[in-house]
């Protein structure tokens, strides 16, 4: 009888460290940007070693929203802020190269893809990309961003699907390796979500 209970008691401590577990949102998360690929599944899938905790949360990089008048600070962009992923805000990576960047043409169309572990109601997604000339060995500011983006795509408070493409032009007149900022922004809470990726014109 002893043991059944011992069983018992050891089973509803675990169920309990569980459920635990889930409610902290240990076990869940949001979404990122994988076409063109972020720094941080670059981290995740193992491309980019030694990123630390995001290579295990590529879908947690939440910051305060309403970028760029608010947002996360000038310098934590890509990281939102957030200072356990501050690797993302990097001019380089932990070895010190270059972050791998995806080639893309100015002026055609381009396929952005994201993928969601939590699906939010959205507002809407927008895209930043830095300007011609910009100072690329710093973390990422505000000023080295076209202030407007060249991309947005409202979505009226519904929730993505798990995967979500929608497709924009790329600005025209830039020439080397440039950062994309992707923001989803949620509707529901004060937050939204922060992608750099590495491209070249």
């Amino acid at each position: 009888m002893r043991t059944k209970a011992t069983l018992y008691a050891a089973v509803l401590g675990l169920t309990t460290a569980g459920a635990l577990v889930l409610s902290t949102g240990g076990a869940t998360g949001h979404g990122y940007t994988d076409l063109p690929v972020s720094r941080q599944r670059l981290c995740a899938n193992g491309t980019v070693p030694n990123c630390g905790d995001i290579q295990w949360e590529p879908q947690s990089v939440e910051g305060p929203k309403g970028f760029p008048a608010s947002g996360p600070a000038d310098g934590r962009i890509c990281s939102a802020g957030n200072t356990r992923f501050a690797r993302l805000d990097a001019p380089r990576t932990p070895s010190g190269g270059a972050w791998p960047v995806t080639r893309v043409t100015g002026g055609q169309s381009y396929t952005f893809r994201w993928q969601f572990t939590a699906m939010h109601a959205t507002t809407d997604f927008t895209y930043y990309v830095t300007r011609q000339g910009w100072d690329q060995d710093h973390a990422l500011t505000r000023a080295d961003l076209t202030p407007t983006p060249f991309l947005t795509v409202p979505y009226g408070g519904r929730r993505p699907p798990a995967t979500l493409s929608h497709s924009g032009v790329l600005p025209t007149g830039l020439t080397g390796h440039h950062v994309i900022l992707a923001v989803w922004t949620v509707a529901d809470t004060g937050n939204a979500f922060y992608a750099c990726s590495d491209v070249t014109f």
